[in-house]
């Protein structure tokens, strides 16, 4: 039986302000309901554009995003807190747990996406992780490459991200974005960690050892690179979401009214095929598809 998704990783404005530079706009709470009802979607958790300065031209405040789900809660059910890892001074030292426990208190229920261009155990970044183990916030990593980019850095295969899930074991992160999801193939190099590959997932990449080895790492289907990573190699797919059924997120990433023309929001029929074909199971299926969001939520308890 199908049931309504709910998408972890969406991004929306109040109303339409300044374009991207792209000359495209974040989707409306009313444009996003159109879409989620075509998709279906039941509702989102709100990630708040513009946090760090490395990207996007329009920004959303806490308050803007708080609102945003008292006005629209049939459409975005939950925000996450824009935090970016250099406020505070710019210091190694700042008490983001000021910041986490006001937003908290005001219904935030995790940290919005990293995209500050530095390195995941940055001093700053480590602060800021231990702040948010301490508030049990789950928090958001999109991964970039060191200069000229958006996104928290890494080296390949991941070791720093190793490092912080060995460091923080009650932290709840989230892994997304083209340069988590090609770690999937172990023959992943600088040349191509930055694509998208087809094909058979080539052999126990780096993303499937911090799975098996992390029970603190979660992972978002969100955008092309998530859709990409689990629609490939459909007999790895089954057997990826049904081993780590219970930390695996449905998540679209929509970001542009124009995206329901994407490929990446196929996410939502790939799976109803899935459990139709009874290629993965019903617990499986509705795991993925919103029980582990509403446990990360704090809506369900395990």
């Amino acid at each position: 039986m199908k049931v309504k998704k709910i998408d972890m990783h969406v991004h929306a404005i109040p109303k339409r302000g300044i374009p991207k530079m792209s000359g495209a706009f974040y989707p409306t709470p009313s444009e996003l309901r159109r879409m989620y009802d075509k998709l279906g979607i039941e509702k989102g958790v709100l990630l708040p554009p513009g946090t760090s300065p490395e990207f996007t031209t329009e920004r959303v405040s806490a308050s803007e995003a708080r609102q945003m789900t008292l006005d629209f809660p049939d459409t975005l059910g939950w925000w996450f807190c824009g935090i970016d890892p250099r406020f505070g001074s710019n210091s190694k030292n700042t008490d983001f747990s000021h910041y986490l426990n006001y937003y908290k208190s005001l219904g935030a229920r995790g940290v919005s996406e990293q995209v500050a261009n530095i390195y995941l155990d940055d001093d700053r970044m480590l602060n800021l992780l231990y702040h948010c183990e301490k508030c049990n916030m789950p928090i958001v990593f999109h991964f970039g490459k060191l200069g000229n980019d958006y996104g928290i850095v890494d080296d390949l295969h991941l070791p720093r991200l190793e490092k912080i899930l060995k460091m923080f074991p009650n932290l709840k992160a989230i892994g997304h974005s083209v340069r988590f999801w090609s770690e999937l193939d172990d023959d992943v190099t600088e040349e191509t960690c930055n694509s998208y590959p087809k094909g058979k997932v080539r052999g126990g990449g780096r993303v499937l050892y911090l799975m098996k080895n992390y029970k603190n790492l979660y992972c978002d289907l969100s955008s092309l690179s998530g859709f990409n990573a689990i629609s490939r190699d459909e007999e790895f797919a089954c057997e990826f979401l049904t081993e780590f059924n219970d930390r695996v997120l449905f998540a679209t990433d929509i970001h542009d009214p124009n995206n329901i023309n994407h490929e990446m929001v196929n996410l939502s029929a790939f799976l109803d095929r899935l459990l139709d074909e009874q290629k993965i199971s019903q617990t499986v299926y509705e795991n993925v598809c919103r029980n582990n969001a509403l446990f990360l939520l704090g809506e369900n308890v395990r």
